[in-house]
């Protein structure tokens, strides 16, 4: 015993500089399978307790996971609710806040809903369907639940009369006959026959009650206060598929199934919210003018559908995720505005302010401002809150005070080393408007020294970059790229003037935008302008392919997921009926013109950059074949190129995490290729 204590200061000695003197690394793309976040944070009706869903990865089974946490308000007693490589999620709570719903696929393959009780933890499927029900309303005595969710039918509007082929034959399968306007959709391919449709199912479990039965699609209802009538939001025009965005807020009468309006007005109508005493309801929208950046506006109603007014309309951003003030006297909102995502509120008497701002962090792959927020009826909120060193964790504010509650990704960062994040603004060489960006330079990064640059644009193109982790750029930044992320003209978060500089004229002079904000960065006297590089996905693809039709300053560029033609875009993506109304001043054999000039196969001729292309082959958004045209382009070109076809992969390319880790490696090997060594 005394030798094992003699030894002991130096025993201690050694674990200290083994645990606090650890060497840290960059990044490495297999961090990604490392790499956990908070999202759905569902604060309990009395503000007492928090339940989020804790994301993490499976790198044997390439799969998405997610368990159940709850938390006090005050970070104490931080413990799981479920266990498992599984995924649950969407955890509800009951107004007297002793049960939640939530789903799950614990049981098998099946994703179902379950029902708990917290004061026991004992769980029971409610449903057993082959189809997952959508989002999950309490009724408000806590007996019923409401819900929406898909029906298949048999497609019975066939035309083809094919004879009967004789038993035992073998045949090839059926042929498909399509009718619908929408008729495949990203990320769920061609989609089967039937609607989406309403149902109540009681807590004590049984079969759900349908109680829509038409050919259209209804979204998820609320209840109302007496319960006799569910509130939702739907497009059952008879021009549905022509006009898309034409929804209004209807009421459902459970006795009869009677539908009544509530809205009429042109434009959508959304998302629902009951008032506490369930005399008003709040939902979203604008009056549409087939702009292609709308900001959506907050309303509220009387239950019955009249007096509609608008509440906070000089805030000149998009509102999201309307709940009601616990006293009925207001609406907490959430916004997006110069990179930050924020809480608002506005009274009924339409004064708004702000209540904190910092969520964040849902995105791992690229730095889109994602966030999510609940609030309590005694007004405490908890949050995404995200950052640029950190994705997701759970935050809380109450009586002014913030809380970073989980860190559920030091483990990782204790031994990892991720690039310093900076804002900048430049003015555009075009017209002088202030632009906003982020430069991530390396780890150890040296000012003195020389790097290779990356101009990395984002997609949309109406969204926003902002101040947030993003694993794809962190791992530029790991290989030794300074990376430039931006918000040119088009993005949100900068007012709808801003948005709609690119209305009926993108890509335009987003260009401009775009190389004013190169050339800042490389004034700033630290990049190499012998490597200068280029990508971006979707509608940053589609910015990417247009800059090198224009200029020959960058080494290489990887266009991924692009539009190279809007015309067969805009005929062979998954909504034909939005892009030639919305981006465009007529259809395609109408304008003509319109389209090809603002097609990047137009400058097709004037490339000289080694081009990768890189797509999803189920991308039904921009369509593989749209880089199979522009790598046939440049083959003819004598351009050198090469495609990247990523399998069963959707437009997202984060159906699976290898997915998002292969994309990043693809770009870095062939930026890494042609990069010139010094």
């Amino acid at each position: 015993m005394k030798r094992i204590v003699s030894y002991l200061p130096i025993l201690l000695l050694l674990f200290s500089f083994e645990t606090f003197g650890q060497t840290k690394s960059n990044l490495t793309l297999l961090d990604l399978f490392d790499l956990e976040y908070v999202s759905d944070p569902q604060i309990s009706p009395d503000g007492s307790k928090i339940i989020y869903v804790r994301n993490f990865k499976d790198i044997m089974t390439d799969s998405d996971l997610s368990n159940l946490w709850m938390v006090n308000f005050d970070g104490s007693q931080n413990r799981p609710l479920t266990q498992g490589n599984q995924r649950d999620f969407m955890p509800r709570w009951s107004h007297d806040g002793s049960k939640i719903v939530f789903k799950s696929n614990m049981q098998d393959e099946k994703m179902k809903l379950f029902l708990m009780w917290l004061d026991t933890k004992e769980t029971v499927a409610l449903t057993n369907s082959a189809i997952a029900p959508g989002e999950v309303s309490w009724s408000a005595d806590d007996k019923q639940l409401a819900f929406s969710m898909f029906v298949p039918k048999e497609n019975k509007s066939t035309l083809l009369k094919i004879p009967t082929k004789p038993e035992g034959a073998k045949w090839n399968d059926a042929p498909i006959y399509i009718d619908q306007m929408i008729y495949r959709s990203d990320g769920a391919g061609y989609l089967k026959s039937g609607n989406t449709q309403i149902f109540t199912l009681g807590i004590d479990g049984g079969k759900p009650t349908q109680l829509t039965f038409s050919e259209l699609n209804h979204g998820n209802p609320i209840w109302s206060k007496d319960g006799k009538s569910l509130i939702f939001s739907a497009n059952l025009h008879e021009k549905h598929e022509l006009e898309p965005l034409n929804s209004e807020v209807y009421q459902l009468t459970i006795a009869d199934g009677k539908i009544t309006p509530l809205t009429k007005r042109f434009g959508p109508d959304s998302n629902p919210v009951l008032s506490p005493d369930g005399s008003k309801i709040a939902y979203l929208g604008f009056d549409d003018r087939f702009q292609g950046y709308q900001v959506t506006k907050l309303y509220v109603m009387n239950a019955d559908g009249t007096d509609s007014k608008i509440l906070g309309g000089d805030l000149d951003r998009d509102i999201e995720n309307i709940i009601w003030e616990g006293n009925g006297r207001g609406i907490y909102f959430q916004y997006g505005e110069h990179g930050d995502i924020k809480i608002g509120h506005v009274a009924l008497t339409g004064k708004v302010r702000t209540i904190t701002n910092g969520l964040g962090g849902l995105d791992l792959g690229r730095p889109y401002v994602v966030g999510q927020f609940t609030v309590s009826a005694n007004n405490r909120f908890s949050y995404t809150l995200g950052g640029t060193e950190h994705p997701a964790d759970l935050g809380t504010w109450g009586d002014g005070n913030t809380n970073r509650l989980t860190r559920v990704n030091e483990d990782l960062f204790n031994s990892r080393k991720i690039g310093s994040v900076e804002e900048i603004w430049w003015e555009s060489s075009f017209d002088k408007r202030k632009v906003q960006g982020w430069i991530i330079t390396p780890p150890d990064f040296d000012p003195n020294k020389k790097y290779p640059m990356i101009l990395e644009i984002h997609g949309g193109p109406f969204t926003m970059y902002g101040k947030s982790f993003t694993y794809e750029l962190q791992s530029m930044a790991a290989a030794g790229y300074v990376v430039l992320y931006t918000n040119p003209r088009g993005s949100t978060g900068y007012g709808e003037e801003f948005g709609n500089l690119i209305h009926h004229n993108y890509p335009s002079n987003d260009y401009d935008d775009l190389m004013s904000g190169v050339d800042a960065v490389i004034a700033k006297g630290y990049i190499d302008t012998k490597n200068l590089f280029v990508t971006g996905g979707s509608g940053g693809g589609v910015l990417t392919a247009w800059i090198i039709g224009k200029t020959d300053r960058f080494k290489a560029a990887v266009v991924a997921k692009p539009v190279i033609n809007w015309y067969s875009h805009s005929l062979y993506a998954d909504n034909p009926a939005f892009f030639t109304k919305y981006w465009f001043p007529g259809k395609p054999w109408e304008e003509t013109e319109n389209y090809m000039k603002r097609s990047p196969i137009s400058l097709v001729g004037n490339v000289k950059t080694p081009t990768m292309l890189l797509t999803g082959e189920s991308d039904f958004r921009t369509p593989i074949g749209e880089s199979e045209q522009y790598y046939a382009a440049l083959k003819l070109e004598e351009v050198e190129t090469a495609m990247v076809r990523i399998p069963n992969a959707s437009h997202g390319l984060v159906d699976k995490p290898s997915m998002l880790m292969s994309k990043v490696a693809a770009i870095l090997s062939w930026f890494d290729h042609y990069k010139e060594k010094p």
